[in-house]
């Protein structure tokens, strides 16, 4: 055999293990993909619902305004002391001590409903004195059950604010932008082991409730402030139908399962769209695609750190799914500075 059939063969060898290859992915993503439909539409839930915990209904707000975030908080906290109270009653102590540390003194709560899974949004940061405010939605399981690891999100976001401000030489009496940070619990998460987490169902349920709640927030920090929303996993989802209110300057998806769009463009917001993903978060694993089956709209389409969606897409280090906002995180720094509108600083995957 000559050189030049040698190299047509070894080619065509090359060719036939691509195909089987391509043949192999295509069948692993259909397998995987039958899977995740099937359990959207056979598999029963495993957990029974929570009994309804007692709560008083909402404190009764008028608008807010700057003038009257003291009386908001002061009222919000008295909201979850008899929120505790009730729960305590009614024998549930877990709740009892979540709705407790809310009515805490130093607690600064815009919005507060102690009933079922309960709604939050709490407040980090002088927000009427904001130049940049960023909102936190975030993902599955989250509850006032277990309200604390989404606030500490919070509280490590604040913290590297202050951390990058004080490298910059800002002590917060300069020319340096003011900041606050809001943890948003504003909807019904779903479950992460659940039929609920396959489909857009409780995003469509949130969407309107957030995109209120930046129309709210921005008619009370001023028209000169800029707005970032910081969203992770099913959150994304929630955030990709809210973004289009032109309050919103920078939207961030991290550890996203897709938002429904099939670009970022596709979004219709005027936000810069940044994404991110650790190389150590199983959402990697989880395929992109999106599918109609009996009128149910399951999966979320292009992974947002594609090429194909069109994001701005950072570095987040070798983070799992649940440490974008770790202390010290390659993502922490790049969330901050995106809020800061330090752009050029932010480290591209």
């Amino acid at each position: 055999m000559g050189l030049e059939e040698r190299v047509r063969e070894e080619r065509g060898r090359a060719g036939r293990r691509g195909v089987h290859r391509g043949r192999r992915v295509r069948g692993w993503r259909r397998g995987l993909l039958a899977a995740v439909i099937a359990a959207a539409v056979v598999v029963p839930l495993s957990a029974a619902a929570r009994p309804e915990i007692p709560a008083p209904a909402p404190a009764s707000l008028g608008r807010v305004t700057a003038a009257t975030l003291d009386e908001t908080y002061a009222a919000n906290r008295a909201n979850a002391a008899e929120a505790s109270r009730m729960a305590d009653a009614h024998g549930d102590r877990e709740r009892a001590a979540a709705d407790r540390a809310m009515a805490d003194p130093a607690r600064r709560f815009l919005t507060f409903d102690g009933r079922g899974s309960g709604r939050a949004a709490e407040v980090f940061g002088d927000l009427a004195h904001a130049d940049r405010v960023a909102v936190l939605v975030p993902g599955s399981d989250t509850s006032l059950d277990t309200y604390d690891r989404f606030r500490a999100t919070a509280v490590h976001l604040r913290d590297e604010l202050n951390r990058q401000a004080r490298a910059s030489g800002d002590t917060g009496t300069g020319s340096g932008p003011r900041t606050a940070v809001v943890a948003w619990l504003g909807y019904e998460t779903p479950g992460t082991v659940s039929t609920t987490v396959l489909t857009p169902d409780r995003a469509e349920q949130a969407a309107p409730h957030l995109r209120e709640f930046v129309r709210q927030l921005h008619a009370l920090t001023g028209g000169d402030t800029r707005l970032s929303l910081l969203c992770h996993s099913y959150g994304t989802v929630v955030c990709a139908r809210a973004a289009g209110d032109p309050a919103v300057t920078d939207l961030a998806l991290v550890g996203s399962p897709g938002t429904g769009a099939d670009t970022a463009a596709g979004l219709h917001t005027r936000a810069r769209v940044w994404a991110a993903r650790g190389s150590d978060d199983w959402v990697g694993e989880v395929p992109h695609v999106e599918a109609d089956l009996f009128g149910t709209t399951v999966g979320f389409g292009t992974d947002p750190v594609s090429p194909a969606f069109g994001a701005h897409v950072f570095a987040a280090g070798d983070g799992g799914h649940s440490d974008y906002f770790a202390p010290g995180s390659v993502s922490l720094t790049n969330l901050a500075r995106i809020v800061l509108g330090e752009t050029s600083e932010v480290t591209r995957a």
